[in-house]
């Protein structure tokens, strides 16, 4: 069974060589991941990130890294706003400084976080490859599970009307099916691809409709 989500923030952070308690920063991130606008990017998005990364841990050049980036890449997430990841980075690189950690993981996790706009890591890049594909695996979900995901995220947008909010969504699935490669480890690829590409096709259709 796997632990909870501030057990594992916790054990990450004595791990990276934090000087801090960690337990402050605990809270605060998981009262972020709770905040009642959120209807997909809530803490069982964060805990299913995490869980897919260590599962792909073994393709990263620095696993916990990956982890801290996980556990800030939608730290500030507000649906109306369009500077949420570099809100997010900007948060870690202050948490994360003040916890005490080194500066040569600052700054990675400052980096993979941001990766998190375009989802489009560089070639060899192979954190940014496991948290992105971490961070997409729910699109090659069950059919029924990707559903509960698209329906999510159209409660957080609940503010924008249907016709926008299906052009927007529409080329949000496009740039994501044009993309090289939507997973770029062997086991997502393997795990998530045809599955993934499936349901947004079929997510595109209803929304082109």
């Amino acid at each position: 069974m796997t632990a909870p989500l501030s057990a594992r923030w916790h054990d990450l952070l004595t791990r990276c060589g934090a000087t801090a308690d960690p337990e402050p920063y605990a809270r605060d991130l998981l009262t972020r991941w709770a905040e009642p606008q959120r209807r997909y990017h809530t803490t069982a998005h964060l805990e299913a990130v995490l869980d897919r990364i260590d599962e792909l841990a073994a393709h990263a050049d620095h696993p916990d890294a990956v982890r801290l980036a996980a556990w800030f890449h939608d730290a500030v997430y507000r649906p109306e706003r369009s500077e949420n990841e570099e809100r997010s980075a900007a948060l870690a690189c202050r948490a994360l400084r003040e916890a005490g950690l080194p500066e040569p993981l600052v700054h990675e996790v400052d980096r993979l976080v941001r990766l998190t706009v375009t989802h489009h890591p560089a070639p060899g890049d192979r954190n940014g490859e496991v948290l992105c594909d971490a961070d997409l695996a729910v699109l090659g979900g069950p059919p029924a599970a990707y559903d509960a995901y698209a329906a999510a995220v159209r409660d957080e947008y609940s503010f924008v009307p249907p016709d926008a909010f299906r052009e927007g969504r529409a080329a949000v699935l496009r740039q994501l099916l044009a993309l090289p490669s939507l997973y770029r480890t062997p086991e997502a690829h393997a795990r998530y691809d045809a599955r993934a590409r499936a349901n947004m096709h079929r997510e595109l259709a209803t929304l082109e409709g």
